[in-house]
């Protein structure tokens, strides 16, 4: 279940699936990272790939659209306009990540992808799909459509004419690869645009709210 609360003067958005771990989604509440103490905050250049990196003592990350984080000490964070969130937390090895699901992300299957490159058993991951454009507008192309639903074996509820569920369908991947517990936010950024920002909505803004999570 997913409630909003203040964390540092801010409104952010929780799953309470993440109890163990603080891991949060901003809205368009401005969010400052230095009140954050003790912590060196990371965040990758995201081109839409399906790149994932471990964090490590490097200070960037180009071309990543997804990191994991092993460390107690640093803080990740990734920038969304609809595009989907995913927030993945090993329970028994204590590793999280964060992964940037847009259509492409989401076609080369990241999700699973981030999984196998944290060497996760999939019935150990907690995964938190957060707020993104929903079914109810966004409308693709028959190409993006079926490039989307092709990477499920079964994409039965997955669409609605030449409308897709991005939420459903990294969820789906996500199920079919083994993971059990996944909660799936259910704000559209796009319908929701007076707590989220969105890039169809908002003809192309430039503007992002964050998926962030540390150990």
């Amino acid at each position: 279940m997913f409630y909003f609360e203040e964390y540092l003067g801010k409104k952010v958005l929780r799953s309470d699936f993440l109890k163990d771990i603080n891991a949060f989604f901003t809205t368009r509440d401005e969010f400052d990272f230095s009140k954050i103490q003790s912590k060196r905050v990371v965040t990758p250049i995201q081109t839409h790939s399906d790149n994932i990196e471990f964090v490590n003592d490097k200070l960037e990350y180009p071309d990543t659209d997804g990191l994991i984080l092993k460390n107690h000490n640093d803080v990740i964070y990734l920038k969304f306009a609809d595009c989907t969130p995913l927030i993945f937390y090993d329970k028994k090895q204590r590793i999280i990540a964060i992964s940037h699901a847009g259509w492409r992300g989401t076609a080369q299957r990241i999700g699973v992808k981030t999984i196998q490159k944290m060497q996760s058993n999939p019935s150990d991951i907690i995964a938190v799909i957060g707020p993104a454009i929903s079914v109810c507008c966004y409308e693709v192309s028959d190409d993006v459509k079926e490039k989307l639903l092709t990477t499920v074996n079964n994409p039965e509820g997955l669409y609605q004419n030449r409308n897709v569920d991005l939420k459903k369908i990294n969820a789906r991947q996500l199920e079919e690869f083994g993971v059990k517990s996944i909660d799936i936010c259910p704000y559209c950024t796009s319908c929701n645009n007076d707590l989220f920002f969105s890039y169809r909505k908002e003809n192309g803004t430039k503007l992002r709210h964050y998926a962030v999570a540390t150990v």
